[in-house]
């Protein structure tokens, strides 16, 4: 399967390092070029600054193409800044693929000496590790978001359909599970793409 990874800011290398580990076939998205007539099962936002990830977004042509491809169902990942540009409501911020049913607050734990590491409870996979880098957290979501982590008593990770989101960077320790979970969404995804149609008349 192949995983485009946004390539503007954050651990982009790191996200694809993890997923190369599992097997995946990663690419970097930089420019239009980079998406157009290349196939791609699953999308990686890594973090950065939210604010100037969604202006490079629209100054370098990217951000139609990429909200095309999410609101046809394409799995996607965003770690830290990656679930504020998927987030329909932000506090403190701007929306920018404002497709997952969340309201997310920036820099909810704090600028960067406030950073900090924990672990959570990850539904299904048990305690993970997670880095928290002047991370945010779900003020609230839908009912139609599977909420999957919690950090004092906030959200800080959460799934709807083909979207998965987290506050904290999983990149950044030496555990994939994040990941596997991650591209079994994809997997699934590319199996129903690839069922043959059904045809009547």
């Amino acid at each position: 399967m192949r995983i485009g990874v946004l390539a503007l800011q954050g651990a982009f290398a790191e996200h694809e390092a993890m997923l190369q580990t599992l097997g995946a076939d990663c690419f970097e998205i930089r420019k239009p070029a980079d998406i157009k007539g290349q196939p791609m099962d699953g999308f990686v936002i890594p973090g950065g600054e939210s604010t100037v990830m969604t202006k490079l977004l629209h100054g370098l042509g990217l951000f139609e193409l990429l909200q095309g491809k999410i609101a046809g169902g394409l799995p996607v990942f965003g770690t830290c800044a990656g679930l504020i540009l998927l987030a329909k409501h932000v506090q403190g911020g701007i929306t920018c693929f404002p497709c997952m049913d969340i309201t997310v607050r920036r820099n909810a734990y704090g600028r960067q000496l406030g950073s900090f590491e924990t672990t959570a409870l990850f539904t299904g996979l048990g305690e993970v590790p997670t880095v928290f880098i002047r991370g945010p957290y779900i003020e609230c979501a839908g009912e139609n978001v599977q909420v999957l982590a919690y950090v004092d008593g906030n959200i800080v990770a959460a799934r709807q359909e083909n979207i998965l989101v987290t506050a904290f960077h999983p990149e950044l320790k030496q555990d994939v599970r994040i990941h596997r979970f991650f591209l079994d969404i994809v997997n699934k995804y590319k199996k129903e793409k690839e069922k043959p149609q059904s045809r009547c008349g």
